[in-house]
């Protein structure tokens, strides 16, 4: 299981644990992912999907998951975040 996350893409960094004496050795920075069950207000269902804790704040702030995955980007999102996005799409001109 890869740690990126499946709305945003954020991914793990890379940068230098630095000592007291400067001395520099690599290290990762892991973003912090959650397994989350957020529910779809068009489709009146739910789904599992390993975020990170900034993603889950911006879904919130934008209103929900449809109103996020609406306005993110295609290449952002995860194949099963993706499919999510066309289902919403294609359900709601029906409604």
């Amino acid at each position: 299981m890869s740690r990126r996350c499946e709305l945003t893409g954020k991914g793990p960094m890379v940068g230098h644990s630095v000592s007291h004496a400067n001395n520099k050795t690599k290290r990762r920075f892991l973003p912090n992912l959650q397994e989350v069950t957020l529910a779809s207000e068009t489709l009146g269902r739910t789904f599992r999907l390993r975020i990170s804790n900034h993603a889950l704040r911006s879904v919130d702030h934008r209103g929900g998951l449809d109103a996020f995955l609406a306005k993110a980007r295609d290449a952002d999102l995860s194949p099963e975040a993706l499919a999510i996005k066309k289902e919403i799409a294609k359900a709601q001109p029906a409604a």
